[in-house]
């Protein structure tokens, strides 16, 4: 199958297309890519970030790339350095807390939609910090799904303090437990109404809207016991 040009996050990229010019999706509903044509590791984006170049450029017909880059994999080095500000972008902060791992999970999620500010959590039961954090950004999709309907130019970043996490849903890490809440979460980024970006933050470094999420998930934890 071809590669064709389209654009991640406004980067230039390699997407495997069908021969109706659309990504060509693995059974999670992911795409592959990579970063320049000859590139022999690819990538596994939801199709939701990718949208046609406009610069074109025709499809290529390459040689069957390398499986996607292994747990702890990362992009070229300064890809994602910095986040571009944006003040339509829809902000989904989210954590998972967790007492003990495993123990009683909790969720929390924050909602930032220019001066609107929703905030949920949730006790989960048990299971472990990972388990939680997957489940968070989950939750924090379906209440910013419908602030994007109609409307799915608008940027959307969801703000974690998991590398797991976001090496699961955004660099293609392979998941060797929690597989099926891992696709879960996958099929539910690739049929999000918007473009999503992963941005990865430092937790408990006193970051406003992190703690806040941590407060909401361990709240939940207290009032389940």
């Amino acid at each position: 199958m071809p590669w064709q040009k389209m654009l991640f996050r406004d980067e230039g990229v390699w997407v495997r297309v069908n021969d109706d010019g659309r990504p060509v999706l693995d059974r999670d509903g992911r795409a592959e890519m990579k970063y320049r044509e000859a590139d022999t590791k690819t990538y596994r984006p939801g199709p939701a970030n990718l949208r046609p170049d406009p610069s074109g450029g025709p499809p290529a017909e390459l040689s069957a790339p390398e499986p996607a880059p292994a747990s702890g994999a990362r992009r070229p080095k300064g890809h994602g350095a910095h986040v571009a500000e944006d003040k339509r972008a829809l902000q989904i902060w989210t954590d998972g807390a967790c007492s003990g791992n495993p123990g009683p999970m909790g969720i929390g999620v924050v909602i930032i939609d220019g001066k609107e500010r929703e905030e949920a959590g949730e006790f989960l039961g048990t299971g472990t910090n990972n388990i939680a954090e997957l489940v968070a950004i989950e939750r924090g999709l379906a209440l910013a799904a419908k602030r994007v309907a109609d409307n799915d130019d608008r940027p959307v970043r969801v703000y974690s303090d998991s590398s797991y996490a976001i090496g699961l849903l955004e660099k293609g890490w392979k998941a060797k437990a929690n597989q099926e809440l891992v696709a879960r979460v996958r099929r539910k980024l690739a049929a999000f109404p918007a473009a999503v970006e992963f941005v990865k933050v430092a937790g408990h470094a006193g970051i406003a809207e992190n703690e806040r999420c941590d407060e909401l998930g361990r709240q939940a934890i207290l009032r389940a016991r």
